[in-house]
């Protein structure tokens, strides 16, 4: 799938062992999540060659997919279990929300987009995702019909953290969020509900396409 002849098997097995494994992915159902969800089957046909390497690409609309060491970072850092319900802010492609729906009971994901927003709930129907729960509309203010949520993600960069998604994480849950003012001044922020608290803590340097909405920016994963 990165070229010549080789297989999206072995692209993914390639990307998992080079891209993850080799950095600072160590969770063993992560590594295995990320060699099983095609992720060449997210991204336009004429960019599948490039599927597997770690790097962002578009998905129309001005938004992307995130590298795939991005994914199972975020993915790594919410420490998903299988009777968990996870939301996602920003569906993009579907393709983050494929690989959370490989570790957790439901996932609900929203995007902003209407064009992303059918393609991504039709394409993860086709690949047989049932415990994935797609809806139009704007991220910012959560999904409050399946709150709590035991982890959120939010796959576009925010001023700030939304309130509303603090309001709907359950106590003890897990939110990571891109967070900053500028495209370039961006941090990737691991937040846990303690106590009643949102405690915070800056895991790395990113750079994601905006939030919209409310949220301001735009949504896009």
């Amino acid at each position: 799938m990165a070229g010549g002849n080789e297989t999206a098997e072995v692209a993914r097995r390639r990307m998992v062992e080079q891209q993850l494994r080799a950095r600072d992915i160590f969770d063993p159902r992560v590594l295995a999540v990320m060699g099983k969800v095609p992720r060449h089957l997210f991204v336009e046909r004429s960019l599948e060659p490039f599927a597997y390497e770690d790097r962002p690409l578009s998905i129309g609309e001005g938004q992307t997919i995130s590298q795939p060491y991005i994914v199972a970072l975020m993915t790594q850092l919410l420490q998903v279990q299988p009777s968990h319900r996870v939301l996602e802010v920003g569906t993009g492609s579907g393709y983050q929300a494929a690989v959370l729906a490989e570790l957790a009971a439901d996932v609900y994901t929203i995007e902003i987009i209407p064009s992303l927003a059918e393609a991504a709930r039709a394409r993860l129907e086709v690949l047989g995702y049932r415990n994935v729960h797609v809806r139009q509309g704007d991220g910012y203010e959560g999904w409050r019909e399946f709150a709590p949520y035991d982890a959120i993600v939010v796959t576009a960069g925010a001023p700030q953290v939304p309130p509303p998604l603090i309001e709907q994480l359950r106590e003890g849950g897990r939110m990571a969020i891109p967070v900053g003012g500028a495209m370039m001044t961006q941090e990737l922020i691991l937040g846990e509900k303690k106590g009643g608290r949102f405690q915070t803590r800056s895991v790395a340097p990113v750079l994601f396409v905006p939030l919209t909405g409310k949220g301001g920016g735009q949504n896009g994963k």
